[in-house]
């Protein structure tokens, strides 16, 4: 109900809610709202997120679908917000694998094409992206990627939310590699890169319960939640269409128990955090919770990744994910430093990957998948000689660290860098297969409800957001 008095009462309830729980330094909870926009039920969602305080949050009210649904209005009502308050705001878009096309497209939603304008405001108001969540992986698509082995992951692309069939030219523009592509294409035609985002992961959870482990996953509604009736029939997107054949239902089986955001900030506060991820310093994971770093730079050597003081020596020398190389100096490739460690109460890891993208001669954006660290491996052609193998029992839900590595790192050079075209860079981080929470469903609670083609394991994974390279800076 568009009730003003209604809201602010509502939403003044929250404030004091989230300030019952923030605990500077322990646990840091955000003011701040989902904007559900989904024009002809195609998913633009952001979630808006405030670095101020109580006494900030309460001079406005959430924006809402029912003032508008066009994102760039949503970005006025975020200046308005800083105009009067002083404070600071930004905005996650998420669920860019149901948007049909117009989470990441090149035409505004007034039917104008993109501007230099337009690119400096989304990404003032939008630095981060939300790549995986319940609702599918949105780092990539096979049919995007046919050389990517890795790239079939939780796809949801059946279509929107249960009214329009998905069609194939519209997957570029909903996927995050895909779009940090466009991005680099659209620079060069306008000036400005519009998706110069950063990676986070995040639940989508309407449970309160940011439960990302498969072992103990409560789903994404109250219904879903373990042993309830409808924990794999329930119907996350329904088939809306008047003749509609049930080809547009996504159920709660093919959920994906994910993600969370890595954030790497000076301390646990609310300013500290949220100036991380305006500045894209985070990552994203499928759920798991491994720490992974990565710093690019012209002056590192191969043995300075096993410094101790690794991230010191990374920010003294380089830039972290999120940051900008520029103006090569002559002769000179792109070094990159990665360290990763396995969630200590998880899987080994089985490798880390460079995803590089690229302008080529004739402004069409390129890419490739580097294996630049493999688990007891060598690396030959820049792939991992074979899989890291596989331990899971299905039948009983159960893997070994007897293969993998707790820890692995990287030094990679970009062996194919052209210091005239502009490109990005970023890590994905692989574990060991593992089973999912399907798997250990069946073993806790005895009974085989899912479907068959549902999956029963998989390699969880971290995205870190990239790094970008510009001639000119």
């Amino acid at each position: 109900m568009p009730n003003p008095k209604l809201q602010a009462k509502a939403w003044n309830q929250i404030i004091d809610a989230v300030d019952f729980h923030d605990e500077p330094g322990v646990f840091t909870a955000f003011h701040g709202f989902e904007w559900t926009s989904s024009p002809d039920l195609r998913n633009l969602h952001r979630n808006v997120i405030f670095r101020d305080g109580a006494e900030e949050a309460r001079q406005v009210i959430p924006y809402s679908i029912f003032d508008s649904v066009d994102p760039e209005d949503l970005w006025d009502y975020m200046q308005m917000y800083e105009d009067k308050t002083g404070g600071s705001a930004l905005a996650i878009p998420h669920g860019g694998n149901l948007s049909q096309g117009l989470m990441f497209a090149v035409e505004r939603m007034n039917g104008e094409p993109l501007d230099a304008d337009y690119a400096e405001r989304r990404m003032r108001w939008e630095p981060i992206y939300e790549a995986t969540q319940i609702k599918g992986d949105g780092e990539v698509h096979p049919f995007l990627s046919p050389n990517d082995e890795f790239a079939d992951y939780y796809q949801w692309d059946k279509g929107d939310f249960g009214l329009n069939p998905k069609e194939p030219e519209m997957l570029p523009n909903e996927y995050a590699r895909s779009a940090l592509m466009i991005g680099l294409e659209q620079e060069a035609k306008i000036g400005r890169n519009p998706f110069k985002f950063g990676m986070i992961g995040a639940t989508d959870s309407h449970t309160s319960l940011a439960s990302t482990r498969d072992e103990n996953f409560f789903g994404k509604f109250a219904g879903t939640e373990p042993a309830t009736d409808a924990r794999y029939t329930d119907l996350v997107s329904q088939d809306l269409r008047p003749d509609g054949d049930g080809s547009l239902n996504i159920y709660h089986w093919e959920s994906l128990a994910s993600g969370l955001a890595g954030v790497w900030a000076k301390d646990n506060m609310r300013e500290a955090l949220w100036d991380a991820m305006a500045r894209k310093e985070v990552y994203s994971t499928s759920g798991t919770r491994l720490p992974v770093r990565v710093f690019g730079g012209w002056d590192f050597e191969p043995a300075e990744v096993d410094r101790p003081d690794f991230a010191r020596y990374g920010y003294q020398t380089g830039v972290p994910m999120g940051g900008d190389l520029s103006n090569a100096p002559e002769g000179a490739a792109p070094a990159f430093m990665v360290r990763v460690l396995r969630d200590p109460d998880g899987a080994n890891l089985d490798r880390i990957q460079m995803v590089k993208g690229w302008l080529d001669a004739n402004g069409k954006a390129q890419e490739k998948v580097f294996d630049i660290s493999c688990a007891d491996r060598e690396i030959v052609d820049g792939k991992c000689s074979g899989p890291v193998g596989d331990t899971v029992n299905v039948a009983t839900a159960t893997y070994a660290n007897t293969i993998g590595r707790a820890v692995l790192s990287a030094y990679w050079e970009d062996p194919e860098f052209d210091p005239a075209q502009s490109a990005f860079y970023y890590v994905r981080v692989l574990e060991i297969p593992t089973p999912t929470w399907i798997a250990y469903d069946e073993v806790i609670f005895g009974k085989r409800d899912a479907p068959d083609e549902a999956l029963r394991k998989h390699q969880e994974r971290a995205y870190t957001s990239p790094i970008w390279y510009s001639p000119d800076g």
